[in-house]
């Protein structure tokens, strides 16, 4: 029998982050918080929690405090049928998601605010890669995620969402300055870029299919989707962008093409873990209906 005390102590220190600010929560004490959480890794044989700051699940704590959420869901919606059999329940629900960040700058928002205006659930929202979100569905971490996988994750049902399209973008300044004899596989190789970080390779991408080579780069370092639109605007660097946020810029001569009519296109899934979906189908709607009005 699974200590649900415990648990939901354990899952609260992951989501606050630390053992006091899980205990406020509770209304005990974080030395009970410690006891029930240390009791039950001691029963289970494994460290549930990384003592850090903040508090961080481990793989196993991470599995834990998916179940607690889908406990949440089952009686949230036992409670919405059986209003009194059990007072008033746990509170509101935490969905653990994860996106990358390019949706997330574009189109997750609205969807998921859909979402939540018809309901109570609240949302942990994390960034990844679209190439890596599809990990955080296979350790645990998240009940859904937006994912360029379109291969099913052990476990989980996969939608469609559609394509997001990426434009080679730089500001007439940068072109004049580094490609006054055209954008070539030479040039490019001299040309600073910007890249979100290590896991980001849709600039490499894009230059392997545009000049059908890989092309070496120097680059700037920076993690934000709307910085990659205003450094580009600044000149700063050529980067690729969602056409949803420099087709403006474009059609006002702001931001230039690399290689017009040479986009880069990346298909996006939503994956929802099985036991889950039905649950989060309102979720699912909204994401496909707002995804696949946004993307091509």
């Amino acid at each position: 029998m699974i200590d649900y005390a415990a648990a939901r102590a354990v899952a609260l220190v992951v989501q606050t982050g630390s053992f006091e600010a899980a205990a406020r929560a509770l209304n005990v004490s974080p030395s009970a918080v410690s006891q029930r959480v240390r009791n039950l890794e001691e029963r289970i044989g494994a460290v549930l929690i990384e003592r850090a700051a903040p508090c961080i699940a481990t793989e196993k704590g991470a599995w834990l405090c998916r179940h607690m959420e889908q406990v949440g869901m089952l009686e949230k919606a036992l409670l919405a049928q059986l209003p009194g059999i059990g007072g008033r329940g746990t509170g509101p629900v935490t969905l653990s998601i994860a996106t990358n960040a390019d949706s997330l700058g574009t189109w997750f928002l609205p969807a998921v605010a859909a979402f939540t205006a018809g309901s109570d659930y609240l949302l942990n929202i994390a960034l990844d890669d679209e190439d890596h979100t599809a990990d955080w569905l296979r350790t645990g971490r998240v009940v859904a995620a937006v994912t360029a996988l379109a291969r099913p994750v052990q476990g989980c049902e996969v939608k469609s969402l559609g394509v997001m399209r990426y434009i080679a973008t730089a500001s007439p300044g940068y072109m004049q300055r580094h490609f006054p004899d055209g954008v070539s596989a030479a040039a490019l190789a001299r040309a600073p870029a910007l890249t979100f970080n290590q896991k980001d390779r849709l600039q490499q991408a894009w230059a392997q299919q545009a000049f059908g080579e890989a092309v070496p780069f120097p680059t700037h370092w920076l993690a934000s989707t709307q910085g990659f639109v205003d450094a580009s605007l600044a000149g700063l660097g050529w980067a690729l962008n969602p056409v949803q946020l420099v087709e403006e810029h474009l059609a006002t001569g702001r931001l230039v093409a690399l290689v017009p009519e040479t986009a880069l296109d990346r298909p996006l899934y939503w994956q929802v873990n099985r036991l889950a979906a039905g649950q989060l189908a309102d979720l699912t709607q909204a994401i496909i209906r707002t995804a696949r009005n946004a993307l091509t």
